[in-house]
């Protein structure tokens, strides 16, 4: 049977592709293909009818240009669950910090959301808002290259360095570009992120945001790679600085304020709190972590290399994502910050993604290394699968949503130690690789014997620990009901 998640892995998710470009019936397999890689299989039954495709002596796969094998497209449609009614979108209006926001996924500020006519191009493709690549007074000179990629067995992008600083146009050009989205898009949500260099920059530049029109003032306190003192996370982890900072951006507007916090220290809350103390409105976090990603093996340089150096830079992407949700919680749980709106980032790829910090906590989202690898148009996969997960199960609204996992987190001394669950094996659906007993037998409890080739409990041995369910290949392993430990 085919896996669907893995085959619409392997897409290349090509550029006007030609799978869609060749359908005689005008159906869109490359975004049905797209659509499952992103966990909606929903959305992809929209895109092509599995029973055309069943018929059809598919040019689809004729005209697909991967290197290896041709994406089995009939085969993922037919299976789809059945066509159903699009979800309705307006589940999706929410409002963040008194901003009537269309739907909660924003650009976060970075390259991705550079120009007015990147930033437009998102907006009109259905993102809810932008937040504008940092502006301030300083000019920076980037270098080349700027970017590296940490990858897994032939998997990219699973984390991504960048020594990127703030925005290297003249900031009249930027303020110039604020204004005129906010001019051409008036129901779309507009965030300028700002950094100074001392309190008169920070506090003239929220002064000339508000001037531009524009919603929100993010502070971004956390750029990893920011050089010079007084910038960047040499802000975010001082929470002196952070306060000083605050205090004169309030001076300079009277426009909600987000404070940007950095993930590069224990802990969030002692800056997030000066932060709103001193006259923040809400939170955003996380920004990059400080990171040195590889080093080249043959030039013994780490990367990226510019001219024979590196330096460190923010990691960003997927990776991130378990220590954005931990910061998220944090933030969230905290009695001096438990009604501060928090605005989410750090490895948002799929609407799943999203919903995890929501039910964290967060009132909105931000995404942009999921941007850098399939572009904007994943706004379509991101809408479809979260306003159809709310009809599903009832939720009228983001705010429905929100914080609803946080009463399931509770310290490890309050967890439950006298039960435990078994590993569940089925023998049918096991292909007989013998990953789980390879990783049990040398990195677990030896709970795992052999018989006709295919992997059985030895219940006195186990633990329950479930590393094998976690390495298994095509997912042959469930769990038992819980039991007390014997």
């Amino acid at each position: 049977m085919l896996n669907l998640s893995c085959e619409a892995g392997r897409c290349l998710l090509c550029y006007e592709a030609a799978c869609t470009a060749c359908c005689p019936k005008g159906f869109d397999p490359a975004g049905m293909v797209r659509a499952v890689r992103f966990n909606d299989d929903k959305r992809g039954s929209q895109l092509v009818d599995n029973k055309a495709c069943e018929k059809c002596d598919a040019p689809c796969e004729k005209a697909c240009i991967h290197y290896d094998m041709p994406i089995r497209i009939r085969e993922m449609a037919r299976a789809l669950p059945e066509k159903a009614k699009a979800p309705d979108k307006e589940l999706l209006k929410t409002e963040f910090m008194g901003v009537k926001c269309e739907n909660p996924f924003f650009l976060s500020s970075s390259v991705i959301a550079g120009n007015y006519e990147m930033c437009a191009k998102a907006l009109k493709m259905g993102w809810g808002g932008i937040v504008y690549k940092t502006i301030g007074f300083l000019i920076p000179d980037e270098v080349s290259p700027r970017f590296d990629a940490v990858t897994k067995e032939g998997i990219p992008f699973i984390g991504f360095k960048n020594l990127e600083q703030i925005s290297d146009h003249p900031l009249n050009e930027n303020l110039t570009a604020l204004k005129r989205l906010k001019e051409d898009f008036p129901t779309k949500v507009i965030v300028a992120s700002i950094m100074g260099q001392n309190e008169e920059e920070w506090e003239e530049l929220a002064r000339l945001c508000e001037e531009a029109g524009v919603d929100i003032i993010e502070c971004n306190f956390s750029c990893p790679q920011m050089c010079g003192d007084g910038l960047g996370s040499d802000v975010g982890v001082n929470p002196e600085l952070v306060a000083k900072y605050t205090a004169a951006v309030r001076r300079g507007t009277k426009l909600p304020v987000l404070a940007k916090m950095t993930p590069n220290l224990a802990n969030m809350e002692p800056p997030a709190i000066a932060a709103i103390n001193a006259g923040a409105d809400g939170l955003a976090a996380i920004n990059t972590i400080k990171s040195i990603t590889a080093v080249d093996l043959d030039s013994i340089v780490p990367l990226p290399a510019v001219a024979g150096k590196s330096a460190i830079g923010g990691y960003s992407g997927k990776a991130v994502k378990p220590v954005a949700l931990r910061f998220i919680h944090d933030l969230a749980v905290c009695d001096e910050l438990k009604d501060a709106p928090i605005s989410g980032m750090g490895g948002i790829e799929t609407w799943q993604d999203a919903l995890e910090f929501i039910l964290l906590g967060c009132g909105n989202v931000q995404v942009t290394t999921s941007v850098m690898q399939y572009g904007y148009r994943i706004i379509d996969d991101l809408i479809y699968g979260l306003s159809s997960f709310m009809e599903e199960k009832g939720f009228s609204s983001i705010e429905d949503m929100r914080g609803g996992a946080l009463p399931y987190m509770v310290s490890a001394d309050d967890l439950d130690r006298k039960t435990l669950q078994y590993p569940k094996f089925d023998r049918e659906k096991c292909i007989g690789c013998k990953r789980c007993y390879v990783s049990c037998e040398d990195a677990g409890h030896q709970a795992i014997g052999i018989r006709e080739g295919k992997p059985t409990l030895i219940a006195n041995n186990c633990v329950g620990c479930h590393l094998c369910r976690l390495v298994c290949p095509i997912s042959a392993i469930g769990v038992l009901n819980r039991v007390n430990k014997p």
